[in-house]
């Protein structure tokens, strides 16, 4: 995908790879970058911060009106939408003893937005016969996130929809890529740290921890090769290769890693 004169969309933009990638692309030449987010001063910061190709928009991406009139006001402005990146998610760090309301509220941001989405903005995009959607799916919806059992089934469930839709829609025109880092210096990865969650810090533990910036480098490059699996850490696919071919030694390999880094270790 070239991204020159490009009309895209970012939700979870106040931050991280959000923010990143809503920089990368104005710095690619897109036309219009609208960053939404629920955190009306920093998503307004962050666009100020970019310039004039950037604007930003305070929705909630789990409420599905909202969705919807993100993108019925930018198609009035801008008159369509070439790319639209679900990128917003949410982590719990817990397990069982996560409550109902955490459960529902990772279903909600990390798979039912990315429907909310696909409904929204597929019609236009189907009627131009072009479009593109870039969902963030994690590296745990390809292996696992330890320690998070609603971020590690949810982000399964978003890689899955993701492929869904492009086997579905890809013959239309519509190309779809997810996003797959591991671990990413983010506020994400810091709180989960600071609160000694055993998944950030087996992420930690695990390879290398790129900055956001790295992260947008690799999806604009994967965006211009239109493939499907993006991923900035390249270890990933040997991970899930050794997932797939031999699951027993998988899992063992990860129960020796959680008991080495578990806090009563």
């Amino acid at each position: 995908m070239d991204l020159t004169d490009r009309i895209v969309v970012v939700t979870g933009g106040a931050g991280g790879i959000g923010a990143a990638l809503g920089r990368r692309l104005v710095a690619e030449g897109a036309a219009a970058v609208v960053l939404a987010d629920t955190d009306a001063d920093r998503v307004r910061a962050v666009a100020d911060g970019i310039g004039a190709a950037a604007h930003a928009v305070v929705a909630d991406v789990a409420d599905a009106d909202q969705v919807s009139a993100l993108v019925g006001d930018v198609e009035r402005r801008h008159g369509r939408i070439d790319l639209f990146c679900a990128n917003a998610g949410v982590a719990t760090g817990r397990g069982l003893d996560a409550p109902d309301a955490d459960w529902e509220r990772s279903w909600r941001v990390n798979v039912l937005a990315h429907v909310y989405a696909a409904r929204a903005v597929l019609p236009g995009m189907l009627a131009r016969g072009e479009g593109y959607l870039l969902h963030t799916c994690s590296a745990a919806g390809v292996l696992t996130a330890v320690g998070d059992a609603p971020y590690t089934a949810t982000k399964h469930a978003a890689l899955g929809f993701a492929e869904w839709l492009s086997i579905t829609y890809r013959d239309r025109g519509i190309r779809v890529s997810a996003l797959c880092p591991q671990g990413v210096d983010t506020p994400m990865l810091a709180d989960g740290l600071a609160a000694g969650h055993l998944g950030a810090r087996v992420i930690a533990a695990s390879g290398a921890v790129l900055t956001a910036e790295q992260v947008a480098d690799v999806t604009v490059a994967g965006l211009a090769e239109e493939r499907f699996l993006i991923l900035p850490h390249p270890e990933v696919a040997g991970y899930a290769r050794r997932r797939v071919e031999d699951p027993d030694g998988w899992q063992g390999a990860l129960r020796r890693t959680v008991a080495r880094l578990r806090p009563d270790a």
